[in-house]
């Protein structure tokens, strides 16, 4: 595959390798991050330049990629005299990575079209050890032919894609797969509670489960390390609970109700409140931990 200018917009835990995987295929990258000297350090590691805004990041690029934290995030670094749309070439594909509402993928859908560009959202999953090891799962919305664009450069980084239908399916994707997550962790969580009170050795329960029906990722890589009371690492809860807020709004669009994810995203709120909001989600055990505490009443 012949290599393609590339730009990548947002160099965090995820951007960073993902820009990088793109540097090593062979591509003309630049990158561009609010903070400048993160670009710089890319650009120490890997083959590429950086640029001091989005615009000048973007300027005769054939694809961007953005990968941000929320939708003023990607807002910011699109629109205005230094956004990726100031300097867009006819033709050219935005893609943006970042997990956003439905509603932001058709916007930026629209804000492309009035400039001849192509869009994608494509939201990932496979957390910074996915990105690091360019082995994500991408989840797109979009126009068959201008996914077939991207599809072989995204493998760069990704292990699977696939395209779910038009602008924003990607993103409900997406919500569908952290709700999915949000219940495993509440089931693991309450789980592990009772494997504990049962004195029952967590390595072994988890060998013993993860070839089963019960088997799933948060278990294989997660049930040991919850209960070491371990946490310092992984997908922040900030982040996981900006995600939930995104899937109950999509819910209520729908005129559904979700109240699992109700009550995980109530636990994560409590749990930042603490001061626990940069640690992994599955410290969403110890919201049940606090809750089956015994009550000691005073004599």
């Amino acid at each position: 595959m012949k290599g393609k200018n590339i730009a990548f917009i947002g160099l965090g835990v995820m951007g960073y390798p993902m820009a990088g995987h793109l540097s090593r295929t062979g591509h003309q990258v630049t990158v561009y991050n609010r903070t400048g000297s993160q670009a710089e350090k890319w650009t120490q590691t890997y083959t590429g330049k950086s640029a001091q805004t989005p615009e000048e990041a973007a300027r005769n690029s054939d694809i961007v990629f953005v990968c941000v934290g929320n939708d003023d995030d990607v807002r910011s670094v699109i629109y205005g005299e230094t956004g990726v749309l100031a300097s867009l070439k006819p033709g050219s594909i935005l893609v943006d990575h970042t997990t956003t509402s439905a509603q932001l993928a058709i916007e930026l859908a629209r804000a492309c079209d009035e400039k001849d560009v192509h869009f994608i959202d494509a939201p990932v999953s496979g957390g910074q050890a996915g990105a690091e090891n360019g082995a994500l799962t991408v989840m797109c919305g979009g126009e068959p032919a201008v996914y077939d664009n991207i599809a072989e450069v995204i493998r760069a980084y990704a292990k699977h894609s696939v395209l779910l239908g038009g602008h924003g399916q990607g993103q409900r994707c997406k919500m569908v797969n952290q709700i999915c997550i949000a219940g495993v962790l509440q089931g693991l969580s309450e789980a592990l509670l009772l494997a504990e009170k049962s004195d029952l050795d967590i390595a072994q329960v988890t060998s013993a489960l993860t070839q089963g029906a019960a088997g799933s990722w948060q278990m294989a890589n997660r049930a040991v390390t919850m209960a070491a009371d371990s946490f310092d690492f992984g997908f922040a809860i900030d982040w996981m609970r900006k995600d939930l807020l995104i899937c109950l709004d999509e819910a209520d669009r729908k005129g559904l109700t979700l109240p699992m994810t109700q009550d995980v995203n109530q636990r994560y709120q409590q749990l930042i409140q603490q001061g626990l909001g940069r640690m992994d989600t599955s410290v969403l055990i110890q919201s049940y931990k606090t809750a089956s505490a015994p009550v000691h009443e005073e004599a």
